[in-house]
């Protein structure tokens, strides 16, 4: 489990560190730093898929992506003393992301290259990079380390080796150094990465794809886009827990039941039956919220639940009438997977509180810079260095 979240010099994240609970509720005022936040876990889990230069490029760069504000803020501005302007930079420009738990932690720290040295100049590259056992890096628990092009692997004898030289500036060691004999460490925490799911809005206009038939094939993890809506709801029958499926659709639509519908070319589509109906209603006939309501099922009663969930205000555009059973069955998948849950939905937020094991952050804005409300101090946390 991720108990720990370090981002310094994202967006509006200039420096903030999070602790992280079984079930993490992050809220807050419209602009005070949510989507930023999962934007920024967003790119921790490319770092797994070797994707994060790529997804910085997209987003415009890294000099689009960096805090905007000055370096320090200090208490005088903060007093209104003085207004808000740049100082003189004593650090370099970086990016950092990192995490950490139980077992694991882990850092990157990406800055801009050298002017004039590649045709590619607006790519970050990375210049560190760091893997740890536990919660906090130290010399004692660095499991690997990268430094420029050289990567370190801390080998059974418990000494630093020489893993690799010449890494490319755009290569990142979990990536390239993940190996089952000398960077079996890097080969754990990188799969677990890739197993991050992230669900954001899911579409459920007139040409969503959750609305067409397609091809049915054994689908334990839905797509982000619900594509294979009627292929995932069947995997849960089959190999799921078809129960909780049930019981889902019963909490939200009562004597209502999800069946799918199957042609003889394969292809499979989602179709409910509803009290005092003469004929089931296929997906192309449902209300928006119904068939939004229906790929969030789908998603949290994945047969093959993974180590992290991310879920990016999943009450957008449901009645309030499903705000209950949809926190419900996110308390429900909460047993299988550690979920972060971004919301301002006061209902969702009401019933997710009650767990037991959930940690409830409030984020504001403060010159500009996302704070968490209340004392962030507490959270120990180490950036390798360049």
């Amino acid at each position: 489990m991720i108990t720990k979240l370090a981002i310094s010099g994202y967006r509006s994240l200039r420096d903030i560190k999070l602790p992280l609970d079984h079930i993490t509720l992050v809220t807050g005022a419209n602009g005070a730093g949510k989507s930023n936040l999962y934007r920024a876990l967003r790119l921790l889990a490319d770092v797994g898929q070797g994707n994060i230069i790529r997804a910085l490029a997209l987003e415009g760069g890294l000099n689009s992506t960096l805090w905007a504000g000055p370096e320090v803020i200090g208490a005088a501005v903060k007093r209104g003393d003085h207004p808000v302007q740049g100082t003189v930079r004593k650090g370099p420009i970086s990016l950092k992301l990192g995490f950490a738990g139980d077992d694991y932690g882990y850092a990157i720290d990406l800055g801009l290259p050298i002017p004039g040295a590649t045709a590619f100049g607006r790519d970050p590259v990375i210049k560190a990079e760091a893997m740890w056992h536990g919660e906090t890096l130290g010399k004692a628990s660095l499991a690997a380390e990268r430094h420029g092009p050289a990567v370190q692997i801390r080998g059974e004898d418990g000494k630093l080796r020489n893993a690799m030289q010449s890494l490319q500036a755009f290569d990142s060691m979990m990536t390239h150094c993940a190996d089952p004999k000398l960077g079996t460490d890097l080969l754990i925490l990188r799969e677990r990465m890739r197993n991050w799911r992230f669900y954001d809005h899911f579409r459920c206009d007139r040409d969503s794809p959750a609305r067409r038939p397609h091809v049915g094939t054994r689908t334990p993890v839905l797509a982000e886009d619900g594509s294979d809506l009627a292929a995932a709801i069947q995997t849960v029958r089959e190999i799921g827990d078809g129960q909780a499926l049930d019981d889902a659709v019963e909490d939200a639509f009562p004597k209502a039941r999800l069946r799918i519908g199957m042609n003889e070319d394969g292809y499979f589509e989602t179709v409910m039956e509803q009290l005092g109906m003469l004929r089931p209603l296929r997906a192309a006939e449902l209300s928006d919220g119904t068939l939004r309501y229906i790929l969030w099922i789908a998603a949290l009663l994945s047969p093959r639940p993974p180590s992290l969930i991310v879920l990016n205000e999943p009450e957008t555009s449901l009645h309030a009438d499903l705000i209950e059973p949809l926190a419900r069955l996110i308390l429900s998948a909460a047993r299988q997977a550690q979920i972060l849950v971004i919301s301002h939905n006061q209902v969702m937020i009401e019933v997710l509180s009650q767990a037991r094991d959930v940690k409830h952050i409030a984020l504001h804005k403060e010159f500009g810079e996302t704070k968490m409300v209340g004392d962030e101090d507490y959270v120990k946390w180490v950036w390798p260095s360049r």
